[in-house]
């Protein structure tokens, strides 16, 4: 009997799931560290300038999508809106809560030369090459799968130079489809974040 009540149990979630009307849906972006990153304001001074961050993905306007058994499927976009004032916003409250003071500045060209210019320790730039989660839906364990590629360009006027990186990075991950919902979706995105960032900022250069 208790397998039988599973059974129908786990239907309806099939059935919940399949049926929904899918839509369009905010993801809330954020980079919570993992690590302790204690030596972030030596590398980086007590300062930094963030540029405007560029998103140069042809399709600018969501970040992922979730499709069930059957039904239409939901997509998602950022939050904030768009997705390079969102990672701009993650990144400018982890550097403060870190205790550095963070200054918006007008566009940067990466120019070495240019940093006796610049009056914080050391500026940031960011390109968001592809960022996209995709989930697909299955009887028993829905997997979801992040990309996410960045250019980062760092100057340090200490250091007088200009330190460019590109990251790559492709994680999946699984759940019980009974555990599905959009924040599912919104903490594996924060987890891939979280996992870039604590890696670059651990390291700047």
């Amino acid at each position: 009997m208790n397998g039988r009540r599973f059974f129908f149990l786990f239907c309806l979630v099939v059935l919940a799931t399949g049926c929904a009307r899918g839509g369009t849906y905010a993801l809330y972006l954020r980079y919570d560290p993992v690590k302790e990153l204690s030596s972030l304001q030596q590398k980086l001074g007590p300062t930094m300038g963030l540029t405007p961050f560029k998103d140069n993905r042809p399709e600018k306007s969501l970040i992922g999508v979730y499709r069930p058994l059957g039904g239409k499927p939901y997509y998602f976009t950022s939050q904030p809106f768009p997705l390079e004032k969102a990672m701009w916003e993650a990144i400018s409250q982890t550097l403060s809560q870190k205790g550095i003071k963070v200054v918006p500045r007008p566009e940067w060209g990466g120019d070495p030369d240019s940093l006796g210019n610049v009056e914080t320790d050391s500026i940031m730039n960011l390109e968001i090459k592809q960022f996209w989660s995709e989930a697909n839906a299955s009887l028993f364990t829905p997997r979801i799968l992040t990309r996410v590629s960045f250019v980062i360009h760092l100057g340090v006027k200490k250091e007088g130079r200009v330190f460019t990186r590109k990251v790559d990075l492709e994680k999946e991950m699984s759940f019980p489809i009974w555990e599905w919902d959009r924040e599912q979706m919104a903490r594996t995105v924060n987890q891939v974040l979280a996992t870039v960032f604590d890696e670059f900022f651990s390291n700047p250069y």
